[in-house]
């Protein structure tokens, strides 16, 4: 049996990514949290459901992103500890999950507090709460700015692998929850903006919880897709990506005088573009040796540690 690791846990880009990713999530933080005193404060004097649920969004998501944020300070000050044996990667990954649940958890407040306005409306100060839900979206789009840039510069760095060219790409998941909250808050200033137009010009109060209850459907679906890859990743459910088409594809292209069994195979995610990998092979030539197998590996730089056990049959 044996083994091969790159040095990838050391990758400039990738630091240099996490520490602008960093930087991003704070200063949507600061943002954040002044916007959702002045939207809460704002939502209970004027009376608007709407309001108040983009305040609410406003200050669960500042939580979510004090996770993010959180996750990509831990993730740098432990990256050089010996006892994550595969970097600290997962850690992002986990404040990613973290902050989907609160995205959840947002939605399912949105939904009970507007049905409760469905049956018992409010009287709204319809010119007070516009000025507000338009000042809530401006400085939405201010954060989605500062934390789509970061993201965009994360794209900067397209891999090809193998002599077939193939992509491999992953989003950054911790990004892409704090990204998400911002835009399930912009979402939610503009619904708002809506129903406060609506409800003005023409009397229709039932439009401000109905919104609600719109911005709150679509919330939570971004929440479960975002569920969904984070605990992909958490759970080690990684065999259905193309880099385990690639490693059966090296496997049955090896040079050898006999049939190669691939017996067993698995593959997980350690960082956010590398995977390590065991296999077991069963293969009657003694010419095969873990070396020729990992030399064979080697054109896939995303397998960052590969561990290879062969059993010569008679």
């Amino acid at each position: 049996m044996s083994s091969l690791t790159r040095p990838w846990q050391h990758d400039h880009d990738f630091h240099r990514h996490n520490d602008a990713a960093e930087r991003g999530t704070r200063a949507v933080l600061w943002i954040t949290l002044v916007a959702m005193v002045i939207e809460i404060t704002a939502g209970w004097w004027f009376g608007s459901m709407a309001l108040l649920a983009d305040g609410w969004h406003m200050s669960s998501h500042a939580a979510a992103i004090g996770v993010s944020a959180l996750a990509y300070a831990a993730s740098r000050r432990l990256k050089h500890d010996p006892r994550f044996a595969f970097g600290t990667w997962k850690i992002e990954v986990l404040g990613g999950f973290a902050s989907a649940l609160f995205l959840l958890g947002v939605a399912a407040l949105m939904a009970a507090a507007s049905v409760q306005r469905l049956f018992d409306p409010q009287t709204i100060q319809f010119r007070e709460a516009i000025g507000v839900a338009v000042l809530g979206l401006l400085v939405n789009v201010v954060c989605a700015v500062i934390l789509g840039k970061v993201h965009h510069h994360g794209h900067g760095h397209t891999h090809h692998h193998g002599h077939g060219g193939h992509e491999h790409h992953h989003d950054d998941l911790n990004l892409r929850s704090a990204y998400l909250h911002v835009l399930a808050d912009a979402l939610t200033s503009v619904l708002a903006i809506v129903a406060l137009v609506g409800g003005w010009i023409w009397g229709w109060v039932w439009l401000d919880p109905a919104m609600g209850l719109v911005g709150a459907a679509l919330v939570a679906n971004w929440a479960r897709g975002l569920i969904a890859e984070t605990s992909r990743v958490l759970l080690d459910r990684e065999m259905d990506p193309p880099v385990v088409k690639e490693i059966r594809e090296v496997v049955s292209g090896l040079d050898t005088s006999a049939q190669v069994e691939l017996v067993d195979l698995h593959v997980w995610r350690v960082a956010r573009d590398a995977y390590a990998c065991t296999l077991t092979l069963v293969c009657a030539d003694p010419g095969l040796t873990p070396t020729k197998v990992r030399e064979a590996l080697a054109v896939h730089e995303e397998l960052a540690h590969c561990t290879v056990e062969i059993h010569h049959s008679r």
